[in-house]
């Protein structure tokens, strides 16, 4: 038997909003829409996903409130780490932690514009 994640949820205050910053910031596809509560969006291979969860949600029942913050997601990139950072920041992606050569490799932890940190290392 073989289980593999699909999609991680992450909170966000307005999901249009995010879904725009995750498509133009990092290069995300809007891949499925519920009207009511949830946006995906992920890496063009779609087999990484972030299910967009609208806190207080405009329409539909009001959904559980969910915190924002650390999410411990992981994400690796191709390409000169500093560089691809660097480029991110330009882009006004904030971080938390800037790219820090650590004893075992390169991390870096950036937030999203509602907050959530995400953990970005170069892929291995």
């Amino acid at each position: 038997m073989t289980i593999r994640g699909v999609s991680v949820a992450v909170a966000v205050s307005d999901r249009a909003k995010a879904a725009k910053w995750y498509a133009k910031t990092l290069g995300f596809k809007v891949w499925d829409e519920e009207p009511e509560h949830w946006t995906t969006v992920g890496d063009r291979s779609g087999k990484f996903q972030l299910h967009l969860c609208e806190i207080n949600g405009k329409s539909g029942p009001k959904p559980p409130k969910s915190e924002v913050g650390n999410t411990g997601i992981l994400m690796d990139t191709d390409g000169s780490f500093p560089r691809v950072c660097a480029g991110l920041k330009k882009k006004g992606v904030k971080f938390s932690m800037p790219p820090k050569k650590l004893p075992w490799g390169w991390l870096a932890k950036f937030l999203d514009p509602d907050g959530n940190e995400f953990w970005l290392q170069p892929r291995a």
